[in-house]
């Protein structure tokens, strides 16, 4: 007995031990912890169960069944394949009523509505016909029933019968996936238990109802033994957990309202059944779990579901706190508002603004001095007698949340501890922050100011206690008590020039939301205008310049700077040029001349004082620096930085610009690398649809659209009667020419569409290309759209087809699902009581007429054979035309799953090629991967030399989870302290702390700028650590 015991405990450690019981309870309890998601349980639940029954019935038999018949497995292979991708962009995210939800519920149907159709299935033996009649019954039954018993609820809670706290409505989708679920575990129990009426003639007796109790003692420690003998375990489950409840003698009153079980006898039975059905019996406890649980969660609320105290949950809440953050912006939705949004207000602003009305133009007016270089509204020289000043640098901020976060956490921290070589550097936070343009995309609203500009930087840098979002700063500066003018004040300070982006509503949203407010989290913002003047210590100015969408200065600008540069700036000072985009590049790119103003400036006013351009546009890192020749030198250093948050942009489109004003200039810094660019660019073949699966919506159109006309195809015999593989391949190819060329003649649907999309495809082109080349890229991008538009709609027609000859479909009709099940109906759901007729009679005929048209909806396959045969059959004139739009709709739901897919990587395919041989398309092949990672900024220091010290500080990925900072939430906090004085001023960190951006930031370049030395007498200004 000790021995047996000794035994028994080491098998139970090894079991605990082997299933590692807190990851067991990590995976099954769901991470927030109200409300409780009792649907994704028993999803769980039933998973495992399907799982299970169906490896102790048909795994040992599966090889030995299964067809070998090559045309089914490879039907079995594309099916299952096109799904597969599909459905891969939704894999692994979380399921909530959105696109990626309808996709899940869209695949499982029109799947499952295909696969029983094909022959397998049957012999692994699982009877799927029978099983989706039975769900679907069982699903428009719980749907009725629960709606039914909401509509109750909600009276009573209106009349005040049930508690105030059990007001909230439930969503449709939750009762509909509750059903779901509840309907699959019905139909597992039926294919596995039966619905038989009559138990064992032995039943187990109690010593024998344990789990383990049927294996032989010897066999107790051997899984494989245990594992052989599952089918005795399954018989155990049917017959005592699932066991019938009684007959309906024991309950005189629900004998009329009750489904029986059929009898457990072989051949027919002269008796009729009085045992109630294990199936309703166990519908009827799922239907009365839901229902207790929800009066249960919606009466009591909090108390019941949570037995720890306020104080316990408070605090777990503060720990499990995330950050709402928003993703990158789909610049390949289908579907986006904002993006539709974008394109309008684009249009207006150039149509209505651009040479009509300037807002600049009208802050010129509005300007309270007239006196050009005495502007206060412009110009602002309280940093200028400071002995030294450290000021940043970052531009293209507001896409994605986690990526603008980690930069705005980079830049809120006191200083910075980093590596250069052996040596350790602090770089302080800077004075001034400098942004470069485009602070929220994909438009300037109230929603992505406030989203995706001012979220993510209050986050890193809180502003002050009595700050208001509602508040309109009409005197600016605005100052915290006790300080009396703005050179007083120690905290840090932001200017900002609009890009174009900000100028799509005419600048509207910039001005209410940067012109008007004082604070953009942390940072103080004293600027009036979109344009303005800075003057810096040892000498040192910015020139903040508004290029709107002219890509240049207007001419109140132009003569604001030009007097300036006339009265304040003398012959030895250095001047910052700040502008949005950096033309330098972009005019060598598209062999183009803008800012023609700005040019006017630098070369005829700053005559070599401008030491440094700086830019963002280009969401990467570059730096140009001059090669020293007898040539006059205008600008010393040339530097775009858009790596603020927006997607990545490539460099090594851009790595042979070499020239500026007629001086050369040589690359000496780029991040990302160019052979790290061109190997990016790359995911455009593997990512395109996983990064933009909205873009579905159009490309399934699109696609749908160029066969529409060569539906059906009738006269496939040529292509299944070949006995080779190089035959069937040779007529394939065959018949996709044959359609094509009846495409151009005959159809006039699908001929339109490909001209219409060759149209746009040649205006996709950059115009920088020739329109010969142009030409030649569109029809070549046409061309490979149509082919693969072509081949997916013949193995469609061929799969179709070939199930038709098989009498696998259109054997009997659309109702043919409906039809088989109301025969097997009364042989295995037997209804002595006429409860079937009853339900009929009182709903008018409702009752079975939902259950075979949605038989009729669900079975696409069956709708869409039956019409293509009458096609074939009688032409296309004999169809009416409700008969046309459900069998293209019926084509449609399967032809957009199949091409989807395949649009994407023809897209994405493109994309590659043009960047990286052709390199055009940098904006479209880039913005499509929606890239959140090397983001950097700049670090400037104007030491006491005066000399301008440049780092550019990069992150190489971002963190995608954030937790709370334990720093930031410890720290004490005074009621009026500002937050640039704390010692943890950003509130989330990342999730792991080795990818913290404060662990992982590191310096990609860095040089300095020497205010005394003339560039044309030779030598290299600066140096370069990478």
């Amino acid at each position: 007995m000790q021995d047996y015991l000794m035994g028994s405990d080491w098998q139970s450690v090894g079991l605990l031990d082997t299933l590692k019981m807190e990851r067991v309870r990590t995976i099954l309890t769901h991470t927030y912890p109200y409300p409780h998601e009792h649907s994704r349980h028993a999803i769980i639940a039933v998973v495992v169960g399907c799982l299970f029954f169906i490896s102790s019935d048909n795994m040992h038999t599966l090889i030995q069944k299964l067809d070998n018949n090559i045309k089914w497995w490879s039907m079995y292979a594309c099916l299952l394949g096109f799904f597969y991708f599909f459905s891969s962009p939704f894999i692994g995210k979380t399921i909530k009523p959105s696109y990626s939800n309808f996709s899940r519920w869209y695949i499982a149907w029109i799947l499952v509505a295909a696969l029983y159709h094909l022959p397998s299935f049957q012999s692994m033996g699982v009877d799927m016909r029978m099983n989706l009649s039975l769900f679907l019954t069982i699903y428009v039954s719980s749907i009725l029933f629960l709606l039914v018993f909401h509509v109750i609820f909600l009276g009573l809670w209106y009349i005040g019968l049930v508690a105030r706290v059990a007001g909230k409505r439930p969503e449709i989708l939750t009762i509909l996936q509750n059903c779901a679920v509840l309907s699959i575990a019905c139909c597992v129990f039926y294919s596995h238990c039966g619905n038989s009426a009559i138990l064992r003639e032995k039943p187990f007796e109690r010593k024998n109802s344990g789990w383990f109790s049927f294996w032989k003692k010897e066999e107790r420690n051997t899984w494989l033994a245990k594992f052989l003998r599952m089918n005795e375990l399954k018989d155990q489950v049917c017959s005592s957990w699932f066991a019938p409840v009684g007959s309906a003698s024991d309950y005189p009153l629900l004998s009329k309202w009750v489904i029986y079980g059929e009898l457990a006898c072989s051949g027919s039975c002269a008796e009729s059944s009085d045992k109630i059905s294990p199936i309703y019996s166990l519908w009827a406890t799922f239907i009365g779990l839901y229902i207790a649980n929800y009066v249960v969660e919606r009466s009591t609320g909090w108390a019941l579901t949570h037995p720890l105290s306020v104080k316990e949950v408070e605090k777990l809440k503060k720990k499990q706190m995330k950050p709402d953050f928003l993703d990158m912006v789909p610049w390949y939705s289908g579907t986006s508002a904002d993006l539709f949004k974008t394109v309008f207000d684009l249009l207006v602003s150039v149509t209505v603004f651009v040479g009509r009305f300037d807002m600049r133009m009208m802050q010129a007016a509005m300007s309270r001095v007239q006196d050009g270089a005495q502007q206060e509204d412009f110009l602002y020289d309280h940093f200028s007698e400071k002995d030294d000043m450290w000021f940043d640098f970052m531009a293209d901020t507001g896409d994605g949340g986690n990526s603008s976060y980690a930069v705005a956490r980079l830049l809120a921290q006191p200083s910075l501890q980093l590596r250069s070589g052996n040596s350790k550097l602090t770089l302080p936070r800077g004075d001034l922050l400098l942004i470069g343009g485009d602070l929220a995309y994909p438009n300037p609203s109230s929603f992505t100011y406030e989203r995706r500009l001012f979220r993510p930087m209050e986050y890193a840098l809180q502003p002050p206690p009595w700050y208001k979002e509602d508040h309109i700063a009409v005197n600016k500066p605005e100052l915290p008590c006790g300080v009396s003018e703005l050179k007083q004040y120690d905290g840090p300070q932001c200017f900002v020039i609009p890009g174009n982006h900000d100028w799509f509503d005419g600048l509207q949203t910039f001005m209410r939301y940067i012109c008007h407010k004082s604070w953009l989290g942390g940072w103080l913002m004293p600027q009036r205008k979109s344009y303005f003047a800075l003057q810096l210590p040892k000498r040192w100015w910015v020139f903040g310049l508004d290029l709107a969408l002219h890509c240049d200065i207007d001419v109140y600008q132009f003569k604001f700077f030009s007097e300036l540069i006339k009265e304040k700036i003398g012959d030895d000072d250095s001047v910052i040029i700040l502008t949005h985009e950096p033309n330098w590049l972009l005019d060598w790119y598209w062999n183009d001349t803008t800012g023609k103003n700005v040019s006017h400036l630098i070369r005829d006013y700053l005559k070599g004082r401008c030491k440094l351009r700086i830019a963002g546009d280009l969401h990467h890192y570059m730096r140009h620096s001059y090669v020293p020749s007898d040539k006059p030198v205008y600008v010393q250093h040339l530097l775009v930085n858009g790596c603020g948050g927006a997607f990545l942009h490539p460099t090594h489109v851009f790595s042979d610009f070499n020239k500026l004003y007629g001086t050369s200039y040589e690359r000496k810094a780029a991040y990302p690398s160019v052979e790290d660019s061109s190997r990016i660019a790359l995911g455009n073949i593997l990512k395109f649809r996983k990064k933009n699966w909205q873009f579905d919506f159009i490309g399934g159109i699109i696609y749908f659209v160029l066969v529409f006309s060569m539906f059906p195809q009738c006269k496939l015999d040529h292509i299944l009667q070949d006995d080779t593989f190089s035959g069937h391949l040779k007529s394939f190819f065959s018949t996709v020419w044959d359609a094509f060329m009846y495409m151009l003649g005959y159809s006039y649907v699908s001929s339109a569409g490909a001209m219409l999309l060759l149209i746009a495809a040649f205006s996709f082109v950059p115009t920088k290309v020739s329109r010969k080349r142009r030409a030649v890229i569109g029809i070549l991008h046409v061309s490979a759209h149509l082919a693969a538009a072509l081949i997916l709609m013949l193995l469609l027609e061929l799969g179709v087809e070939t199930c038709i000859r098989h009498k696998l479909l259109a054997n009997s009709g659309y109702h043919t699902l409906y039809e088989w099940y109301r025969s097997v109906e009364s042989e295995h759901f037997p209804d002595p009581s006429g409860l079937r007729a009853r339900i009929e009679q009182w709903t008018f005929g409702l009752y079975p007429a939902c259950i075979k048209y949605l038989m009729s909806a669900f079975d696409v396959p069956e709708v869409m054979a039956v019409t293509r045969n009458n096609i074939c059959k009688k032409g296309m004139e004999s169809l009416s035309r409700e008969g046309a739009v459900i069998y293209y709709a019926s084509v449609f739901l399967y032809f957009w799953v199949f091409s989807t897919p395949v649009v994407s990587l023809v897209f994405g395919s493109y994309l590659y090629i043009c960047i990286n041989w052709l390199h055009i398309h940098f904006d479209e092949a880039f913005s499509s991967l929606r890239i959140a990672n090397y983001k950097a900024f700049t670090r400037f220091h104007i030491n006491c030399d005066g000399d301008l010290e440049v780092f550019t500080l990069a992150v190489d990925k971002v963190p995608r989870e954030w937790k709370l900072d334990h720093d930031w939430d410890g720290e004490p906090k005074q009621p009026q302290q500002l937050s640039h004085l704390r010692d943890f001023p950003s509130k989330w960190s990342a999730a792991s702390s080795q990818q913290d951006p404060l662990s992982t930031v590191r310096i990609v370049d860095h040089f300095v700028i020497q205010q005394t030395e003339k560039p044309d007498l030779g030598g290299m200004n600066g140096s370069v650590t990478h």
